[in-house]
């Protein structure tokens, strides 16, 4: 099938890329291996707000409703991302997941699926998302814990429900994993966190001012002096974690996120309960044991259930088997357009280095690849 530009995913990167090319003349045709738009975000956990203001957060070419609050719920993102895709007449072909991108003898790209199905096109736009693959790591005695204790990872959480009544421990200590203990505290579970790397913690509004915009603001300053002052700013606001058993990161939240892609996390509830004792706090797991753990401290303890909140993996670079995608660490592409064998291909939705927001990045992101793409010397057709 013949695409022109193809744009693989049908989430907030996929919709606003081709929303974006639509508004210069170009008709993109956009394939997702979902049956909706928007796959991700339905299947987030129930709890799930986002930490960014709903101005700094809408795609291009469409604001967020007045009525939604500053920080719009999980459904709010949804319904936004549904009138968003209605609103610019995307009409994705669902059901198809990319396998395989090739370029042929003639010079374009073909994009082969898992049901079969192969598109050319003259431009290929990746969106599937740094949260492609659940990573669950291998912890030692996992087969002594289950049965009757349960291990899953919280891509597969939604609610508190299931949990009632047991002891959990949550591994990992990113937004998700802080989030997630906070649901359960808040729902009555008894909940601890298995917290493995140093982690910087931001609260997500200062003095009425939320930290987004912060942020930003930092970022925009010499290194040394927007470091400083974000580190400065934990100081004053967040104070010594340590005390409560929480590593702290060495170096500022700015250049945590600038040279390594990880957010601090936004405190919205998690840390109170920390220090109210709510959320017992135990270092990396050790092993497992029957019906509980034994951790590096020398501790141990028992629990029902565990929540892994450990991340996920892209899958960007297999999807070129004949081609090298640089990528960083975590195995995100460190492109936005792809160049030399792999020109005429861009990443979308993967940079989560900047401050203010992955949203706000996505929105950039979308319009500078609609202006490359319509401005390329290999220009498809039909832009």
């Amino acid at each position: 099938m013949d695409a022109e530009v193809l744009i693989i995913g049908a989430g907030p990167a996929g919709l606003a890329v081709a929303a974006s090319l639509q508004r210069k003349g170009c008709r993109p045709l956009v394939i997702e291996k979902a049956t909706q738009v928007a796959a991700s975000w339905r299947n987030h956990y129930e709890r799930l707000h986002l930490h960014t203001v709903k101005a700094l957060s809408a795609l291009p070419g469409l604001a967020f409703p007045d009525d939604a609050p500053c920080y719009v719920p999980r459904q709010g993102v949804v319904d936004y991302l549904s009138a968003y895709a209605a609103q610019a007449g995307i009409e994705p072909r669902f059901g198809e997941e990319a396998a395989a991108i090739v370029r042929d003898e003639s010079g374009r790209w073909r994009s082969s699926t898992r049901s079969g199905q192969t598109f050319a096109s003259d431009a290929v736009v990746v969106t599937t998302g740094a949260n492609n693959h659940p990573f669950a790591p291998a912890i030692e005695g996992e087969e002594r814990f289950a049965p009757p204790g349960r291990i899953v990872h919280s891509r597969e959480y939604r609610n508190a429900a299931p949990f009632l009544g047991q002891h959990v421990l949550v591994v990992g200590m990113g937004n998700t994993g802080a989030e997630i203990a906070l649901d359960l505290a808040e729902h009555g579970v008894g909940v601890a966190l298995s917290v493995r790397s140093p982690v910087n913690i931001v609260h997500r509004d200062v003095l009425g001012r939320p930290t987004q915009q912060t942020s930003i603001v930092l970022g925009r300053l010499p290194t040394p002096i927007g470091d400083a002052l974000a580190r400065l700013l934990c100081d004053v606001t967040v104070g010594d974690i340590g005390r409560y058993g929480l590593p702290r990161s060495r170096v500022s939240p700015l250049r945590q996120l600038r040279e390594h892609g990880r957010t601090p996390v936004i405190d919205v509830g998690t840390l109170a309960r920390i220090k109210s004792g709510e959320i017992a706090v135990f270092p990396a797991i050790r092993r497992l044991v029957e019906g509980g753990a034994e951790f590096f401290d020398g501790r141990t303890a028992t629990f029902d259930a565990i929540v892994l909140a450990t991340g996920y993996r892209s899958g960007v670079a297999a999807l070129f088997p004949a081609n090298a995608v640089q990528v960083d660490d975590s195995g995100l592409p460190t492109q936005l357009a792809g160049t030399g064998e792999l020109e005429g291909v861009y990443f979308v939705g993967f940079d989560l280095r900047q401050p203010g927001g992955l949203l706000r990045t996505i929105a950039e992101q979308a319009l500078a690849v609609a202006e490359r793409i319509v401005a390329s010397p290999a220009r498809p057709r039909t832009c």
